[in-house]
């Protein structure tokens, strides 16, 4: 079946991308989606709703957790320090108030919440704040490390107020602690399961863990020791795992689930056409691309030497391979212009953004010129490893066809999810497919992504071109400031090209007009703390 499907759409790609190059692209107008506003109707209580995820989430431990899907998930059921409201605007959620700063900026009190309890029954208090944190921070196999690098020791002061010291000051501290890193868990869980906390794992939150089911769904109970019981409706959350987007806009319109997360861009119009479904957009904080490995050699944060590949030791050819690419022609023939395209790992809103960003438009010309300078006999062999699910494929399948134009000859490698992460973090790839969802201090966008030894630098770019700015600016408040140091590193980076950035990924959602009280997610994550079945 795949076999025939692929040379279908290869014979299809070059009329495709001619059509979509010459700006006479065949794809429909993008329908009009309405922005995620708060749905206020009054909600039922009880029953169970089944939200569709377009991959299975990696571990459910905090500390280790790498994926969106994740961060969906612990949105039911493990809450943070901090969160972000409708408008992007950092509140408090387990603590009651902005960390209280020094005047040297390098020491943090945090007032917390009391008479709070995790969802085992056990008291939430600063003594809990500090093992998480601590586990954060120290964990060998943590993600939230680099996150929290600026950390040198969490005290606590009294059973409701901890204390953070740093090395530094460090502007994204709240921002941070946001995400997480701001996620506290049960200790009374960490001591029973340690290194198995992801198979059972214990927050504060509305909803809490029942059960998993690898690759096939995850479900969440109401939680009968939550803090806020009257906000809670329902009594189920079941996340199920539906990669195919066709069957899980099909299992929306025939109401199997009533939650549909990233429906495929040209599914979006069918399902505005039905009268019981609606679609909302959110997201934008983050953007996709493709990692190419020009360091990357024992592991993502180990120590990076020489890729004997000639991408990864050619500057000028990673050069030719993005002047291969029209970002615009790729929205349109794979995303049905649904898509922002884009060049950097900034939002275009976001007041910390390069003002003189410009993209490079498609150059074939000087992109053969940039190939045939290097001396490398073409076709340039590179394999590309892709999300296994059609639109990671598709796209593949367009990146292959145009820089075949140019000299390479691309092998599109679709996988799993999260063999594609695996393979990313330990450095066994040429070129990988890859995308993150955001967060509202730049330095979540750039920090962990493109600095030496960070978790997500799957790449492995080590400049201090890239390091040093990023860095400073993460010890500054003053935006104009931050937005020069971000500039001089983006500008590093873009010159490296460890990181190619395509474009910006909104986060679309389908719903069955019968639910109620879903959460905007500014930054694509469902909150459905309120949700239910409208009255």
């Amino acid at each position: 079946m795949r076999t025939r499907s692929l040379a279908a759409v290869f014979a299809a790609l070059p009329l495709a991308l001619a059509a979509a190059c010459s700006g006479n692209g065949t794809a429909s107008s993008p329908p009009t989606v309405a922005g995620a506003a708060a749905d206020n109707r009054p909600v039922k209580n009880g029953g169970t709703l089944t939200i569709a995820l377009d991959a299975d989430p990696d571990v459910l431990d905090p500390t280790r957790a790498t994926t969106l899907n994740g961060r969906m998930v612990f949105a039911s059921m493990c809450e943070k320090l901090y969160d972000i409201d409708a408008d992007t605007k950092l509140v408090p959620q387990l603590a009651t108030a902005p960390p209280r700063l020094s005047a040297d900026g390098k020491t943090a009190t945090i007032k917390l919440r009391t008479g709070i309890k995790f969802n085992d029954g056990t008291v939430f208090d600063a003594a809990a704040v500090k093992t998480s944190l601590d586990r954060h921070r120290t964990l060998d196999e943590s993600a939230r490390a680099a996150e929290l690098a600026a950390v040198d020791s969490v005290t606590v002061v009294d059973p409701a107020t901890v204390r953070l010291t740093l090395s530094r000051p460090f502007a994204p501290l709240t921002a941070q602690l946001a995400d997480r890193a701001g996620m506290i868990l049960s200790p009374a869980a960490l001591d029973r399961l340690g290194d198995n906390f992801g198979t059972a794992p214990v927050c504060v939150g509305p909803f809490k863990f029942a059960s998993r089911t690898s690759g096939s769904q995850i479900v969440l109970e109401r939680a009968t020791d939550y803090y806020a019981p009257d906000k809670v409706k329902l009594d189920r959350i079941i996340y199920k795992i539906i990669v195919d987007p066709n069957v899980r806009a099909a299992n929306l319109k025939s109401n199997d689930i009533q939650i549909a997360t990233r429906p495929r861009p040209n599914t979006i119009a069918g399902l505005l056409s039905d009268p019981n479904l609606r679609v909302v957009s959110g997201g934008g904080l983050g953007f996709y691309g493709m990692h190419i490995n020009i360091g990357n050699v024992k592991g993502a944060t180990e120590a990076y030497g020489t890729v004997n590949t000639p991408l990864g030791r050619s500057p000028q050819l990673r050069q030719a391979w993005e002047l291969s690419l029209d970002r615009n022609a790729i929205n349109k023939t794979v995303f049905n212009g649904m898509y922002q395209p884009d060049c950097g790992p900034l939002p275009l809103e976001s007041p910390y953004r390069a003002q003189n960003l410009t993209c490079s438009n498609r150059d074939v010309a000087k992109a053969k010129q940039l190939v045939a300078q290097s001396g490398i006999k073409t076709p340039i062999p590179v394999t590309m490893n892709v999300p296994n699910d059609s639109d990671g494929i598709r796209l593949g399948e367009v990146i292959q066809q145009m820089t075949k134009e140019t000299g390479f000859n691309v092998t599109v490698r679709p996988m799993e999810f999260a063999t594609t992460l695996e393979l990313g973090k330990a450095g066994k790839f040429d070129v990988m497919l890859d995308g993150w969802s955001g967060r509202v201090d730049p330095d979540g966008n750039l920090n962990n992504q493109v600095t030496t030894g960070g978790a997500n630098n799957y790449a492995g770019m080590s400049d201090p071109g890239i390091d040093d700015p990023i860095k400073q600016a993460s010890t500054l408040l003053d935006v104009a400031q931050r937005q020069a140091l971000y500039t001089r590193a983006t500008q590093r980076a873009a010159e490296l090209r460890g990181y190619i950035y395509l474009y910006r990924q909104k986060e679309y959602l389908g719903l069955n007009k019968s639910i109620a009280g879903v959460g905007p997610f500014a930054d694509g994550l469902p909150r459905l703390i309120s949700a239910g079945y409208a009255q």
